[in-house]
């Protein structure tokens, strides 16, 4: 799934194979639970946070992966390190099997994005 017509989350996840749908749904919980006031939206077809009216985090499941989007270049810089060994792109952070989803660095991630404020890409 490249882009969702979804209009809302829950009915995003109800789309998804059974398989991804688990995964899926895991980092949706992380993002809840660190992403405090942070909204929840349905943005460029996956699911998104955004605060103050700007997306900063999204996620998403494709064809051949599952991604986190970090819309801000400064949480790429300060997480290089732990980011090096990972499939990345300009803007995400892909994860090739719902098994290899990295729950730890997801939540590391939704974290340093609710405590520190940056330019969006």
């Amino acid at each position: 799934m490249v882009s969702s017509a979804a209009e809302t989350v829950d009915a995003y996840l109800a789309e998804l194979p059974d398989g991804r749908r688990e995964a899926v749904t895991a980092i949706r919980e992380v993002m809840r639970a660190e992403l405090d006031g942070f909204e929840e939206v349905m943005a460029y077809g996956m699911p998104c946070y955004a605060r103050d009216g700007e997306t900063e985090v999204g996620f998403a499941s494709q064809k051949r992966y599952i991604s986190v989007y970090l819309l801000r270049p400064d949480l790429k810089d300060l997480f290089a390190d732990r980011l090096a060994g990972h499939d990345m792109g300009k803007g995400c952070l892909r994860f090739s099997s719902p098994a290899k989803v990295d729950l730890d660095l997801v939540r590391d991630l939704a974290r340093a994005t609710a405590d520190t404020r940056g330019s969006i890409c």
